[in-house]
């Protein structure tokens, strides 16, 4: 068909610019593809265009070479002050009970309220207790007279000795008799056994109170105490009449000198009870919990350079030509720009500085 009739000039044209334009496209593609792999060698090479930062050491990559100094963290010997937890109290602090049955009639003190040793605090009704009280005075005071008259009778030896030992007898008995309607009387007064302030108060006015009811709570004010476990190892290197330092919950102190201490170590804790008692002047509230500083221990910690450890707690440990980020726990501060790690970290292990 082609042979008989020949393409036109026209169409052949137009078949050379196809075949010239896909050429065209082929070529493209072909620079494209080297321009490509010429980009992934030099990225493979390390090649990069001048200027560009390189990326900054992540944690989990290896360290390059001279990107920081490497410490060690190591163990140290102390000796540092013994820092016990103990709570302050008094010798004198009692719960007052009401001692006999009764209504109580009147209520003189309150809570806070200061009183001396022997201070009357409330009474009960006692009537009654009256009544006996002036009955054995009356019966006593008549046998009284009874058995001075015998003892007269007796010596210009009118009377037998039988009605002399009768009348003695009676005298005693009624002696007897006056001291309890006495301790009756006086049960119905309910006193303080010794100087302090009123910190509870339970009694209420004609409220029926059986023995034993509470009524009072009342708290020595001074002198206060605490009672602190000293391990063994510092245990007997304490005597008595050292002084110590008492930091109390919202960082007050106060003086405290040693008064009592155990002469033997308790086999159960391994620990020698110390009783502390606060320096007149110094004032710390009893029951407050507090932290006594006294003596010394010797501990073993571990320690590494202050600027080891970041901010936030946070340490770059150096492992196995690897780094990773922990998490530590500091204690005190130690000589020499050094930190104690309480946990976190073990002796030996290597760190990256993160200071300048």
């Amino acid at each position: 068909m082609n042979r008989l009739f020949p393409a036109p000039p026209i169409q052949a044209a137009c078949g050379r610019v196809a075949v010239a334009c896909r050429v065209a496209v082929a070529c493209r593609v072909a620079v494209t593809c080297l321009v490509g792999v010429a980009c992934l060698v030099g990225v493979a090479c390390g090649d990069r265009p001048a200027g560009t930062p390189k990326p900054p050491v992540e944690a989990g990559t290896a360290l390059p070479q001279g990107a920081g100094n490497l410490v060690t963290a190591d163990t140290v010997t102390l000796e540092l002050p013994l820092a016990l937890p103990a709570q302050l109290y008094v010798e004198h602090d009692a719960a007052i009970y009401a001692r006999s049955a009764g209504v109580i009639e009147s209520i003189l003190v309150d809570l806070g309220t200061r009183v001396e040793a022997g201070q009357l605090l409330t009474r009960l009704e006692s009537t009654d207790q009256a009544i006996a009280l002036a009955q054995a005075r009356a019966r006593h005071a008549n046998l009284r007279q009874q058995v001075e008259r015998q003892r007269e009778l007796k010596t210009a030896g009118v009377v037998s000795d039988a009605d002399s030992e009768r009348v003695e007898l009676e005298f005693a008995e009624a002696e007897l008799a006056l001291q309890q309607a006495q301790r009756d009387y006086d049960l119905t007064r309910v006193v303080a056994p010794f100087a302090g302030v009123v910190t509870g108060r339970t009694a209420r006015p004609g409220r029926l109170v059986a023995s034993g009811d509470s009524l009072f709570r009342l708290t020595a004010l001074a002198p206060v105490l605490a009672a602190v476990r000293v391990p063994e190892a510092a245990a007997f290197g304490i005597r008595i009449g050292a002084e110590g330092e008492v930091t109390g919950p919202r960082g007050e102190s106060a003086r405290a000198r040693i008064v009592r201490a155990s002469p033997v170590i308790d086999p159960a804790s391994g620990t020698r009870e110390v009783v502390l008692q606060l320096v007149a002047g110094d004032r710390l509230p009893p029951g407050s919990s507090v932290t006594i500083h006294i003596g010394t221990e010797t501990r073993r910690v571990v320690a590494v350079p202050r600027d080891a450890v970041g901010a936030q707690g946070y340490a770059l440990v150096w492992d196995a030509e690897h780094t990773s980020i922990r998490q530590v726990t500091l204690g005190g501060e130690l000589p020499g720009d050094r930190v104690e790690v309480v946990s976190g970290l073990a002796p030996g292990e290597k760190l990256v500085r993160t200071g300048p």
